[in-house]
């Protein structure tokens, strides 16, 4: 693994924007490389976050964390990243992934998600960044397709999932891996499936860097703290594959039921059945130094970290604690 490892944030923007903006710009303060504006159609616009971002902060990488090719066409998604890099001076980078099968039902795009939307709206992006104009006939179309100015800089594509073929898929096209983790058991497994997808990446595409997208709660109070991961962690106990909940011992009817009430708006119902053993799979909370011990087991499989909501039950002072528990986190790594 990396002897400095990568430090980034989740901006959720459920707060009004000057609040997100304001918690990123503090994150900048707290050392952390890179923040990542998460993408649900329920929340606020996350480019518009960004945009703000750009202009108020000076080395924090940014990017949305993460965009999907169905709410929005993929040509727009990178016209979008493209004015953050321009905005930010070449400081963007480009989350997309599958979306949240929870909030996709509801705009009746579950059925799109899938591994080749993925790679090819990227590849496309990808294309258009370097000034190509692009015909495709795909998953999605486009036609003469391109933009009309100059993007600065590299944009780093980070696919953000955690299925074997997503994971693979990663490791051979992509930058990097955004796995929607907080157990090291899981980023062991990703590990694994990322280097079965290194073995066939081409030289020329540079270092991969797999990070852990975990969701983080922490706080002087234990219970506070574990109690606030619960809306989160039904989310991502929804979402799950099977086979991670069997890993976890996790009842697949539960999660089930979960996910049904979650598209269905019943939010204080679904997280009242998230029991203890899906926070302790599916986040990393507790106090600072729990929070340190664990991302300090990650570190173990994963490049570096995403802090990711809830961040805490305060999210301003949970910024700097997490940041404090990621630093003690790499010295106790050190020999």
């Amino acid at each position: 693994m990396s002897d400095d490892p990568t430090l980034g944030i989740e901006l959720t923007p459920e707060a009004p924007v000057p609040e997100t903006v304001a918690r990123g710009v503090r994150a900048e303060e707290a050392g952390y490389d890179a923040a990542f504006v998460s993408c649900h159609y329920n929340n606020r616009d996350p480019f518009a976050v960004l945009s703000r971002l750009a202009g108020e902060t000076d080395r924090i990488r940014l990017g949305p964390g993460v965009a999907n090719p169905y709410e929005m066409h993929p040509v727009t998604l990178a016209a979008k990243t493209a004015t953050v890099a321009e905005l930010s001076a070449g400081r963007a980078v480009f989350g997309i992934g599958p979306g949240d099968p929870s909030t996709l039902s509801n705009l009746g795009l579950e059925d799109e998600r899938g591994l080749r939307s993925v790679l090819e709206a990227f590849k496309v992006a990808q294309r258009v960044w370097d000034g190509e104009r692009v015909s495709h006939d795909g998953t999605f179309e486009a036609a003469d397709a391109g933009l009309n100015f100059d993007v600065p800089g590299e944009i780093p594509v980070y696919v953000g999932g955690e299925g074997p073929h997503m994971c693979r898929m990663a490791g051979k096209h992509a930058d990097g891996l955004l796995f929607n983790g907080s157990h090291p058991d899981d980023l062991s497994w990703a590990r694994d499936r990322v280097a079965e997808g290194i073995e066939d990446r081409p030289d020329d595409r540079g270092d991969f860097e797999l990070l852990a997208y975990a969701s983080v709660s922490v706080g002087a109070d234990r219970e506070a703290a574990r109690e606030a991961a619960r809306p989160p962690v039904a989310f991502i106990a929804a979402g799950a594959a099977p086979p991670v909940l069997d890993r976890h011992g996790i009842d697949r009817s539960l999660a089930s039921d979960i996910g049904e009430k979650i598209s269905a708006g019943e939010f204080s119902e679904a997280f009242g059945l998230v029991t203890p053993a899906m926070i302790d799979a599916f986040s990393v909370a507790g106090t600072a130094d729990e929070v340190a011990d664990r991302i300090a087991a990650v570190l173990d499989h994963a490049d570096g970290v995403v802090v990711g909501s809830p961040l805490g039950p305060d999210p301003d002072e949970a910024v700097t604690l997490a940041a404090e528990a990621t630093a003690r986190a790499r010295s106790n790594r050190c020999p």
